[in-house]
């Protein structure tokens, strides 16, 4: 769990870094066009999508070690 915590910081890092650079970019050069509602539909069902399959995973995951672990 220890390790699964530092990974998580790190990609929130990563992306908090991403994000505010995209915005200095963006109050650099207001003229660089905007992303279309099709990409961001895309990306949302993307992480969506890897959320649940992770999620689902990890559910069986916990299932199944509970039950090997009782017998």
């Amino acid at each position: 769990m220890k390790y699964t915590a530092v990974r998580i910081r790190r990609a929130v890092l990563g992306l908090t870094t991403r994000l505010e650079e995209g915005l200095e970019e963006a109050a650099r050069r207001p003229d660089r066009g905007d992303i279309s509602i099709t990409t961001v539909i895309i990306w949302v069902a993307a992480v969506t999508g890897a959320l649940v399959v992770a999620g689902t995973i990890a559910v069986v995951i916990a299932k199944y070690n509970t039950s090997l672990s009782n017998t």
